[in-house]
Formats: C-alpha cells, sequence, structure tokens
C-alpha cells in the first residue's frame, strides 16, 4: 500500500467536521495530520479522536497540554503523532501547514474563512476540498485560477450526497425538456447562506442546457414582496425553508401543460455525505484545476 493522503481539517468540531474525522479515522488510506476551529473554545487543544468517542474535549484539552507541556521541557516538538493523537490546533491552518505537509485541506468553516482558507491551501499546493457553501461566483472563479496557475487540482462541492448529485443530474436533463421550473430547499435554522449551494448549483445546471425558463405569461403583483421567490439570471424561481427539524432537502419542480414532474432528495443525517467526501479526498489530488461538484469526479454522462 502507497503512503496514506495527509489531510488537515478545518471546522473539526461542527457536525460535518466530525462525521468527516470519523470516516477518515476508519479508512487505511487516510491519515489526519492537523484539524483546527474556533479560536478561544475550550475543546481547543484536545485530540481528534475525544470529538467522536464522547470524552469531555475541554478535559482532554488539558490533559493534551500538559502532555505538550512535559515534552516540551524535555526538548521534544510534539507533532501530530498518529491519527488519533492529532490535537485541535490553536494557531489554525496558518500554523498547522508551517508543522506539516497535508496534501489535501478539508473545509467545513464558513464562507469567508473557506475562502481565506482555500487561497492559503492552493499558495502551498495543498488540494482544497470545500465543503462549505455560501461562497460566490467570483471567489469561485478566483479559485480556480489560482489552481490552474498551479496546476492543482481542488473541489467545491455543494453537497457531497451520491443521491444528491443525482438528484441535480437528473434535474439537468429533465431541463432541455421542461421550460417552467421551481427550486424549493429546506435546511435547518441555523445554515446562514440562502439559497443553498445545492439549489445553487442546481440552477448552474439547469442554466448550462440553454433553455430559457419561466416565460412570464401575466404581469405578477406580490402582495408580500419575495412571495414568488427569488428569480435567478436564467429565470429559476427557488424558495429557501428554514425550519427546526429538516437536515438537507431539495426538491425541483418542473411543470408542463396536464403534468408537473418532482424530483427530490433527502438526507436524515451525515451518514450519507460520508462515500462522497471520501471520494473527493482519495481523487482530488490527481486533478490538475479546481472543478465545481462531485458530478465532476462520477462517471456520470454530460
Amino acid at each position: 500500500m502507497g503512503a496514506r493522503i495527509r489531510v488537515v481539517i478545518g471546522g473539526i468540531h461542527g457536525k460535518m467536521g466530525r462525521a468527516s474525522a470519523a470516516a477518515i479515522l476508519a479508512d487505511s488510506e487516510l491519515e489526519i495530520v492537523g484539524a483546527f476551529d474556533k479560536a478561544g473554545q475550550a475543546y481547543i487543544g484536545a485530540e481528534v479522536a475525544s470529538l467522536l468517542n464522547g470524552t469531555d474535549p475541554a478535559r482532554q484539552a488539558q490533559q493534551a497540554a500538559c502532555r505538550q507541556q512535559a515534552c516540551c521541557s524535555h526538548g521534544q516538538v510534539e507533532n501530530g503523532g498518529s491519527a488519533t493523537d492529532v490535537a485541535l490546533d490553536k494557531d489554525g491552518f496558518q500554523q498547522i501547514i508551517t508543522r506539516v505537509d497535508p496534501d489535501v485541506y478539508l473545509d467545513f468553516t464558513a464562507a469567508e474563512a473557506a475562502f481565506t482558507h482555500a487561497k492559503l491551501a492552493i499558495e502551498h499546493k495543498i488540494s482544497p476540498v470545500i465543503g462549505t457553501s455560501g461562497l460566490g461566483e467570483q471567489q469561485h472563479r478566483e479559485l480556480c485560477d489560482l489552481a490552474a496557475a498551479k496546476k492543482l487540482g481542488g473541489i467545491i462541492v455543494p453537497n457531497f450526497s451520491i443521491g444528491a448529485v443525482l438528484m441535480m443530474e437528473f434535474a439537468r436533463q429533465a431541463g432541455r425538456l421542461f421550460s417552467n421550473v421551481e427550486i424549493v430547499e429546506m435546511h435547518h435554522k441555523k445554515k446562514v447562506d440562502a439559497p443553498s449551494g445545492t439549489a445553487m448549483h442546481t440552477i448552474a445546471q439547469l442554466a448550462s442546457t440553454g433553455t430559457t425558463f419561466n416565460c412570464a405569461e401575466v404581469q405578477e403583483h406580490e402582495l408580500i414582496e419575495g412571495a414568488r421567490g427569488a428569480q435567478s439570471r436564467s429565470g429559476i424561481r427557488v424558495h429557501s425553508l428554514r425550519l427546526p427539524g429538516p437536515i438537507s432537502h431539495q426538491e425541483v419542480i418542473f411543470g408542463s401543460e396536464g403534468e408537473l414532474l418532482t424530483i427530490r432528495h433527502d438526507s436524515y443525517n451525515t451518514s450519507c455525505f460520508l462515500k462522497g467526501i471520501l471520494l473527493a479526498l482519495k481523487t482530488i489530488t490527481s486533478l490538475d484545476h479546481m472543478v465545481i461538484g462531485l458530478d465532476k469526479l462520477l462517471p456520470l454522462q454530460q
């Protein structure tokens, strides 16, 4: 077996960060060499494994700090150790990459932080896998240009679920035959960006067909502004629901005379994302450019 792919995780303490860490630790082809999250949190300094096994991360961080102090007093510098020994770094990505040599950076932070971290990764020839939503088209273009200049693989992933990728692909195919379509996406109340990254990528996929969508037949009048949802440049309307309970759900609804076609995907927990995350981590270093969407790594007919 060849050398394992060395991964740094940003946003390790969130749901996606923890789920990704567990999957990476269980995979013999991958290795966590660094992890970080928001500065000043009680869990900073704890070992990654403590976030996954129910150990109190604040107590574990104190114990790790004591061990590191003891090591330093003997002139030793701690540099990660085994995958389960990696501590959450207090100094963030910049400091981690001065001490370890990662192959891939996996980001689940927030949009602006993800953009900054991705640029830093590309600068150091570390392939970014960006699972954070909320980046704009201009940021996508800039990251793609930076990666191309370095001949470096990278990916921005609106949704790691294989089922969600197929939902978007089926919608793209339907968009060649239907000219009226609206998207309804539903997420938990703590999601800050709207529309979701999945909805935005669905819009891009539909727009790529060249179809002109939702041509107006009447002059609409909204009694409440926004009642008809947001409308993209290609005419596609999108409605974003934020409610307690849902994880990630989307339906793409096509209409024609006498019929409706609904293509829907539901994610009930983070397990459905893990296959796509592992695929991206293992595949991305073989590319020499950045791509947008997990569909680019799957054997789908374009």
